[in-house]
């Protein structure tokens, strides 16, 4: 099938010299690139909907311990060095 496609100059030159380097045409190039680009999006979708096992052990978080605390790496590692009993950096 033959269509027009308008692409960035420099991605062009680019393309160009890639298929040029690998000893393909510049249309085995763009095919190669969209079957790939395919098959990701694919296997995307596949893994989006795959489900995880979760565990049934008691736990959580330490009693005290802001739940906030796991968003600010500083934070936590500051509580982490204060649960091992190392008190400040």
């Amino acid at each position: 099938m033959r269509t027009t496609v308008r692409l960035d100059e420099q991605l062009m030159r680019d393309a160009k010299a890639l298929a040029a380097k690998e000893g393909k045409t510049f249309t085995a190039l763009i095919e190669d690139s969209l079957r790939e680009r395919l098959a990701r999006s694919r296997n995307r979708e596949t893994r989006e909907h795959r489900s995880f096992p979760v565990s049934k052990m008691p736990g959580g978080l330490r009693e005290g311990l802001d739940p906030e605390i796991l968003s600010d790496n500083s934070r936590l590692a500051d509580a982490l060095d204060e649960f091992d009993g190392f008190a400040g950096r």
